[in-house]
């Protein structure tokens, strides 16, 4: 209907992109139900299956779509702008276009860009596989701690053990849980270079000088925001150490190790709490948000949007999926009481607000938001969470927990990503020189970066060889 018709008018523009919103708002609603129910439990066949269904109907029809970005590459600016002062309508599509001809130069032909778009279910496969690994089918190990207590230790577990009180429970945890992926490091590896491999098709079939290029021009963000961010917390990476001597001291050790970093700093304090406590605690530190984001986030819990507890096969970590336009937000929480959960659950809210209210006050056209800027609102709730908490709580020794957990978070936010930021800088300029990511190489490359943030080399916590496989 539209394809060869996009420059003959500003209405025939028009059609075609209301189209392509309508239905990619419902493949995008569509998908996010597949997913998120692949996600509750990813040992499940008929949801993966869901998932591939509609992974190849998008890929199906990204395809039929593909003449779009060439039509309008072949239009100028001027001609845009005229479209737009003609065509009311199209006033909410400028970013959009905007973005299709700053990018012109990596956009291709017609038929180009069509065997790109079918690539689409290939290049979904590496995620696809760690996902069903990881939370699926890896075999983790089960251990005994010095209290009787027995734990299988998936991610989630994990999670919960890593902080237990006893020294020599802490490092069986690690070993164990690391002792796993150890075992399928080559397994791993090969996954995270197909990864790889895929990025670096993209960055060469749309002529980017390198795939950090391509990543952010995405969002039109220039690469030296990114090289100065890892080059300014390298540089002051003895702020990091000296929180790592403070938890040292704290925790009255000789030697800090790389299994001491989550653990309780203060003897006998256990912040725990339930869900429903939780929700309690961050709906009243939200109040300076206002009332009707307050009354969002009890009616989020009161409707259910969260997933909240670990299972098993379910996938690990935490979300939220805002893309149901017309819904509202989702989350998935693996929610095991302690106070770093709380504060998640905050996290994870901030990102639901956010689309909830995007969506709200926004066309489908211009509701999305970059991953640039999605931390901010996050961040925003734990902060205000914790100054509620330490407003509120006078037991110095609570007091003096929470704090410890705030500087967690900090490093967590701005050192550990940074880390992860580095390393997956270094993996992809290894492999855009020509040279292998194997498993043991992503474990050496990771070790470095690990090392050099914690100072192993210089005594300030040690990083046992084994703990280099936290990539994987």
């Amino acid at each position: 209907v539209f394809k060869g018709t996009l420059a003959d008018s500003p209405a025939k523009l028009l059609a075609c992109l209301q189209l392509n919103g309508r239905i990619d708002k419902e493949l995008g609603r569509l998908y996010s139900y597949a997913a998120m129910k692949s996600d509750q439990d990813t040992r499940r066949s008929q949801y993966q299956g869901m998932k591939q269904m509609l992974q190849q109907l998008v890929t199906d029809y990204n395809s039929k779509a593909s003449f779009v970005a060439p039509e309008i590459t072949s239009m100028d600016r001027a001609k845009i702008d005229a479209a737009i002062a003609q065509e009311p309508g199209l006033k909410i599509y400028r970013m959009y276009l905007d973005d299709i001809l700053r990018t012109k130069a990596h956009r291709l032909s017609t038929g180009e860009e069509k065997i790109l778009a079918q690539s689409g279910l290939l290049a979904a496969a590496p995620v696809s596989i760690y996902s069903i690994l990881s939370n699926a089918e890896l075999p983790f190990a089960e251990i005994t701690l010095s209290d009787g207590t027995t734990a299988r230790l998936d991610q989630a577990a994990y999670g919960k053990y890593r902080a237990v009180p006893n020294r020599a429970d802490r490092k069986a945890v690690f070993d164990a849980f690391f002792g796993t992926f150890d075992k399928f490091e080559q397994t791993y590896g090969a996954q995270l270079s197909a990864q790889v491999n895929k990025d670096m098709f993209y960055t060469r079939a749309r002529n980017y000088e390198s795939s950090l290029h391509r990543a952010l021009d995405a969002n039109n963000i220039p690469v030296e925001v990114y090289h100065t961010l890892i080059k300014n917390v390298n540089n002051n990476l003895d702020s990091f150490h000296r929180y790592l001597k403070l938890k040292q001291r704290m925790l009255g050790v000789e030697q800090l190790e790389y299994f001491d970093v989550y653990a309780p700093v203060v003897e006998d304090v256990e912040l725990e709490y339930t869900y429903e406590q939780a929700v309690e605690l961050v709906a009243e530190a939200l109040k300076p948000l206002g009332e009707d984001y307050v009354g969002l986030v009890k009616r989020s819990a009161d409707e259910r949007w969260t997933d909240v507890y670990p299972n098993p096969g379910k996938r690990s970590g935490a979300y939220c999926n805002g893309s149901c336009y017309d819904v509202h937000p989702y989350m998935l929480l693996n929610y095991n009481g302690r106070y770093n959960d709380v504060s998640t659950l905050a996290h994870e809210l901030g990102h639901a607000m956010h689309s909830y209210y995007s969506n709200k006050a926004q066309p489908y056209a211009t509701a999305d938001y970059a991953t640039f800027v999605a931390e901010v609102a996050s961040t925003l709730n734990e902060a205000l969470l914790i100054h509620k908490m330490l407003d509120t709580i006078d037991d110095d020794d609570v007091r003096l927990s929470l704090l410890m957990n705030y500087l967690d978070g900090v490093k967590g936010t701005v050192f550990r990503q940074t880390q992860f930021a580095e390393f997956e800088l270094a993996i992809h300029e290894t492999a855009e020189s020509g040279k292998p990511l194997t498993g043991d190489v992503l474990t050496q490359l990771y070790g470095d970066v690990l090392k050099r943030y914690y100072g192993h080399e210089e005594g300030v916590c040690h990083v046992d060889d084994l703990y280099c496989v936290e990539w994987a």
